[in-house]
Formats: structure tokens, C-alpha cells, sequence
């Protein structure tokens, strides 16, 4: 099994299993995670409807949490 940060990602998400499918689907960092869609999860094989919304909500807490660090170095 991988070890990587989408893996341990994925573990906080209680999804490891999806784990080798992302990083064989291109997904093997979090900045590219966060580019995930519907599509995505398709190919990646993610068909369980709460385990997408799951995914789908952290994708959204990752992109929150550098726009608001984004704000923060252009204030600084």
C-alpha cells in the first residue's frame, strides 16, 4: 500500500481504501486533489454517494484553508 500524504489524507477521510487508485489516477498530492471532480471520483472508482460527499467536503476545507493563508501573506 502507498504511504504517501494523500494516503494519510485519505485515512483522516476513514477512505484508505481509495488510495492506490488515486495516486494510479495522477492524484499522489494534495494540490492536485484538490482539482477533484465527479468525473474524477468516476475514474478513480469512488461510486459510494457518501464517500464522494465525503471527499468532496475536504476538497473544499483544503481550498478554504489556502485561500485563507493566501489573505493572510498578502497581508502581511
Amino acid at each position: 500500500m502507498c504511504t504517501n500524504i494523500v494516503y494519510e489524507w485519505l485515512k483522516t477521510l476513514q477512505l484508505p481504501q481509495y488510495a492506490e487508485s488515486f495516486v494510479d489516477n495522477g492524484y499522489d498530492d494534495l494540490e492536485v486533489c484538490k482539482q477533484i471532480g465527479d468525473p474524477d471520483l468516476d475514474a478513480i472508482g469512488v461510486a459510494v454517494p457518501h464517500h464522494r460527499r465525503r471527499i468532496h467536503e475536504a476538497v473544499r476545507r483544503l481550498k478554504e484553508a489556502d485561500e485563507r493563508a493566501a489573505g493572510l501573506y498578502f497581508t502581511l
